[in-house]
């Protein structure tokens, strides 16, 4: 598994997705606003929308701030535009980071300010593009499947790996095959948690765990920018990283 999914997945594990549950809320209300504004408000005829609702389930957000995000949106229209940036953390450890923001300007500072004061390097967008690729990745809770029959089953459908963690499944797709993916994971009936455009690092950089520590301080102060939706890194999460980590959370 890349480095970004197995840090989702110590975090998820931890339970400090719960402790930022207000925060994970507002990303899928921004996300929710900007696929109102792209498809309108009606989640059978616009694909984004129905996946944002999908993942607002997934962490238990209430169907009353989703039904209000949507009025909202399709009432006042979402204000809100899509960038990227992409950079160095300490180490040449490779950073991509996605945002929503009403305020462009604002959020450069903040992302320049992070890369400055973590002594990394803010890049030029497209020079990280030979190291991540665009990849669909769906976490799907086990429940009652049956891993052997549910990989046999999903497999067809377009995924590239299928790992199964301790109560969950990760399912990876080529871009092209995300909509395939979901489609048949809605057919089958399965509940999905989590699904979403990833961007997968196809080299990952090692580190000692001193400076593998620094790295993803610096990976969780950008994900506690309100601008930032997502951040991606080519940091790999090795068993004596991964201990340190897990003595943290």
């Amino acid at each position: 598994m890349s480095g970004h999914s197995k840090w989702s997945t110590i975090k998820r594990k931890k339970g400090a997705l719960d402790a930022k549950k207000g925060k994970i809320f507002s990303r899928i209300v921004k996300e929710i606003s900007i696929a109102v504004k792209e498809g309108g408000s009606d989640p059978e005829a616009n694909p984004r929308l129905r996946l944002a609702i999908q993942n607002a389930k997934g962490v238990n957000m209430p169907k009353e701030n989703v039904e209000r995000a949507i009025s909202k949106a399709d009432k006042e229209g979402a204000n809100l535009q899509e960038v990227t940036f992409e950079g160095y953390a300490p180490h040449g450890v490779a950073v991509f980071i996605e945002c929503l923001t009403d305020n462009n300007q604002r959020t450069v500072s903040s992302v320049r300010a992070i890369f400055n004061k973590k002594n990394g390097n803010l890049g030029t967008n497209g020079s990280l593009s030979f190291i991540f690729d665009r990849k669909g990745v769906f976490t799907i809770k086990k429940g009652e499947l049956d891993p052997e029959e549910f990989q046999l089953e999903i497999i067809d459908a377009g995924v590239e790996d299928f790992e199964i963690e301790e109560d969950v499944f990760i399912i990876t797709t080529a871009m092209e095959d995300f909509g395939n993916v979901q489609k048949k994971l809605d057919e089958m009936g399965v509940e999905v948690e989590n699904a979403q455009l990833q961007r997968i690092p196809n080299d990952t950089k090692t580190l000692p765990a001193q400076e593998a520590g620094k790295v993803l301080r610096m990976i969780e102060e950008f994900e506690d920018n309100d601008d930032i939706q997502n951040v991606y890194h080519n940091l790999e999460l090795t068993d004596e990283v991964m201990e340190a980590i897990q003595q943290d959370y």
